[in-house]
């Protein structure tokens, strides 16, 4: 894609659908405050997915093996708000890529494959090591990016503000290392 002359603040699609990262990042806030109101929790993601993991655990180890560990004890699987704001995300960023008509299924992304070759196996283990280390990350720290980000964030928590810091320096870093040109 070349140089887009779209005003500052939004994002062209290939097909010119723009979505307003201003307008977006208002509606993240609002519905921050909704939650906070309705359900009295802040957003977020992550403990849901560990508890479904826990429920999808339980027919290959057992029962047993998922009641007997420590955090599965506290955090058994249930269907309550957590549960149905992960399903909502998978559900809305599918309406959000079908109305910007961007959705489609693909197994290499094109900027992985024009750093590290076509494999699949090498794609899909880097994206299970890659996811498997966020969820870690993102449980060691209390929180993912919706929890600590942003719910912290809105809230002017340090530990809120100092996780975006170290996320997107993360990000950079991880960034210039594994794509940058060779020379």
């Amino acid at each position: 894609m070349g140089q887009s002359n779209q005003p500052t603040g939004s994002a062209e699609t290939s097909t010119g659908v723009n979505w307003s990262p201003y307008l977006v990042g208002i509606g993240i806030g609002v519905l921050s405050w909704i939650v906070f109101v309705v359900v009295a929790n802040p957003i977020g993601i992550t403990t849901s997915v560990a508890q479904i993991a826990g429920g999808v655990a339980t027919p290959f180890v057992g029962a047993d093996v998922v009641s007997q560990n420590a955090y599965w004890k506290t955090n058994a699987m249930k269907l309550d708000y957590g549960t149905l704001f992960l399903i909502g995300t998978f559900f809305g960023a599918l309406a959000s890529s079908l109305v910007g008509r961007t959705f489609k299924v693909e197994s290499i992304p094109t900027v992985w494959s024009e750093y590290f070759g076509p494999s699949k196996t090498k794609r899909f283990i880097a994206a299970f090591i890659g996811g498997a280390l966020a969820m870690y990350g993102a449980r060691m720290a209390g929180g993912c990016t919706s929890g600590n980000g942003i719910s912290q964030g809105l809230q002017l928590a340090v530990v809120g503000w100092t996780f975006l810091a170290v996320m997107f320096a993360s990000g950079l870093i991880t960034t210039l290392l594994m794509f940058r040109r060779p020379r």
